[in-house]
Parts: C-alpha cells; structure tokens; sequence
C-alpha cells in the first residue's frame, strides 16, 4: 500500500509541476499588469509546437542510391537519412536524438518576441479595462493560436520521443533503501520535475536577488510610487510578460513527450492552471507554486482505485471541489493579498 501512495505523490509532483509553471506564468503576468491573460494556456502549447518544429527540420531525410545493394525488384537500394545525420555524422544523430531539449534553445527567443508583441500589440490597450474585457480579448487570441496550429499542423497528436538515454524507469525504491524494483517511475517524469524545480527557482531567485527583481516587485506592490522615482516600470512589466511566455513556452517543449502535442493542448492546461492561480492567491507568485503542487498531488491521490471505488468519479472534480471550498472560506485564495478578489 505505500508504494502505491508514494507512486501517486510523484504522479501529483510530475501533474503539479506543469501546473505550477503555467500557473506562475499566469500570476507573474496577473501580479504586474494587472492582466486576466487566457492566452497563457495558448503559450504553453506554441512552445511545444516550437518543439515539434525544431524536429521536423532535423529529421528531414536524404535519400542517397547505394549501387552496391540492390532491392528486391533489382535496382539500386534507396538509403534515407536525416540530413543532419548526413552533415555531421554521430554528432548529428545526437542532435536528432535530443531534439526537445535542445528545442529549449530555439524556443527562448521565440516566445520572448512572441511575449513582447503580444503584451505591446494588443494586451497594453486592456490594462485599464474590466478584468472580463480582459478575458474576451485574450480568450479571443487563444482561439485564433489554436485554429493557426490545427491548420498548420493538423488536428492529430504529434508524439515526440525523449531521448533514448532517459526512457525506462529509474529504481526509487533501491535509492531509498528498499527492495529493487518494489518502486519504479518513469525517469523522463523525474527529468520532468527537476526541470520545473530548476526554472521555479530560477524565476524567484531573478525577483529576489537581481536589481531588475527587486524594482519590478516594488512596482507590483505599488506601481505609481515607483513610477514618480523616475523607473521606466512599463517597460520592465513589458519584459516581464515576456518572461512568463518564456516559462510558459519552455513548460510545453518539456511536456511533449509525456503527452503528444495538439492544437487544443493549451486549453487544457489554461482552465485547471487558472483555478490553481485562483486559488493560491491572484498575485502571489508562492501561492500559485503551492496551489500548483497540491492541486496536482490531490489529483493525482483522488485517482486511487481504492479511492474512486469509495466515491467513483472523484478525481474528475477533486480539484473544482477543493477550489470551491477555499474561495466560500478564504475568497483571496492561501496567498492572496487582502482585498483581492474579496467584496
């Protein structure tokens, strides 16, 4: 039974940390600007459609004639190869083979000029409107990226594979101790978690302990007072908004081989990271982070057969159920500041 529980806990981690990426990204943006932006979600599945692009280019084959073997019907056998192979030989079959990491380097520049044109073309027309203006222009966006990506791409998943090296299953249980092979979990998961461990902290130790950080916190907490210092804090919100699409956009390349790509990706991470944001706390960057682990990790335990025989369906609603009774007894959310979201 406790390798069961303790196999679920790292499934909530591995949910938790997707949720709590997008959900930053979303509270960075919400924190600064002010801004209800539904068009996170559709950041997250560019960034891995960024992904399935850096492949397609690496694996474009070349077709060489081998004289020397021929086929079955006699005529000079076809050898297909990606082209980079072809280039650059062992180090070219490297690169094919760790095509979503290192679709990371492509993908940074990409959304932070998508962030930036975003925030500067559409998004600063609605800091001054109502926060459901703010819903139906960016929900707006969301649809128009996804109909993009179906017609470009094709309305079928795209399956990306992780790299050879980290497929199979690392042995927890020997780690901890235990008995070899008693518990088992996937090591791309683990990869996984890691990752959005290194950029969680990446982003708060920025805030925190970098000038830029500490003047874009000022500005949050209050925006006008850092404006009369003579601060340009506009653009540095500008800058940041391009960093949360950074997150948002690196989420989605790392998740691509635990779940194929598709062009409705993004909208079915926006409407369960957007309850994390609500209920950690609109604003608060922490909240967003611990709501994002214990949505996922509450999801993951509701998912249980022992637990759905005792109430089927439960890990269906876990989530919306625990949301709705944090927002009747604390409307702010864990972290909010007072008066957010409270009448």
């Amino acid at each position: 039974m406790f390798e069961v529980i303790f196999l679920q806990f790292l499934n909530g981690l591995d949910k938790g940390a997707a949720y709590a990426l997008i959900a930053l990204g979303l509270t960075l943006v919400f924190g600064t600007l002010g801004v209800v932006n539904f068009a996170h979600g559709a950041l997250f599945m560019l960034g891995a459609f960024c992904a399935v692009t850096v492949r397609m280019f690496l694996t474009m084959e070349t077709v060489t004639v081998d004289p020397e073997k021929l086929s079955p019907w006699g005529s000079p056998l076809e050898i297909r190869e990606p082209l980079v192979q072809a280039w650059f030989g062992d180090f070219g079959a490297v690169l094919v083979n760790y095509s979503v990491p290192l679709s990371i380097i492509i993908t940074i520049p990409i959304m932070l000029v998508v962030g930036i044109a975003l925030e500067r073309g559409i998004i600063k027309h609605f800091y001054k409107r109502s926060h459901a203006e703010q819903i139906l222009v960016t929900f707006g966006l969301a649809i128009v990226a996804q109909e993009v990506i179906k017609s470009v791409y094709g309305p079928n998943p795209i399956p990306q594979p992780m790299p050879t090296d980290l497929r199979g299953a690392a042995d927890i249980g020997a780690f901890l101790g235990m008995q070899a092979n008693i518990i088992t979990y996937p090591i791309w998961r683990l990869v996984y978690f890691v990752f959005a461990a290194v950029v969680i902290g990446g982003v708060f130790a920025f805030l925190q302990f970098t000038t830029f950080g500490m003047v874009v916190r000022a500005g949050m907490a209050d925006r006008e007072t850092v404006g009369l210092l003579g601060i340009n804090i506009d653009r540095r919100f500008t800058i940041m908004f391009g960093l949360a699409a950074v997150v948002a956009g690196m989420a989605g390349v790392m998740y691509t081989p635990l779940l194929p790509p598709n062009y409705h990706l993004g909208m079915d991470f926006l409407v369960l990271s957007f309850v994390v944001v609500v209920v950690g706390g609109m604003g608060s960057l922490p909240g967003a982070v611990a709501a994002g682990f214990l949505l996922g990790i509450l999801q993951s335990s509701a998912s249980m057969n022992q637990v759905k025989a005792v109430f089927p369906g439960i890990d269906q609603i876990i989530i919306y159920l625990v949301a709705v009774i944090i927002l009747l007894v604390r409307p702010r959310g864990l972290f909010g500041r007072r008066g957010v979201m409270e009448a």
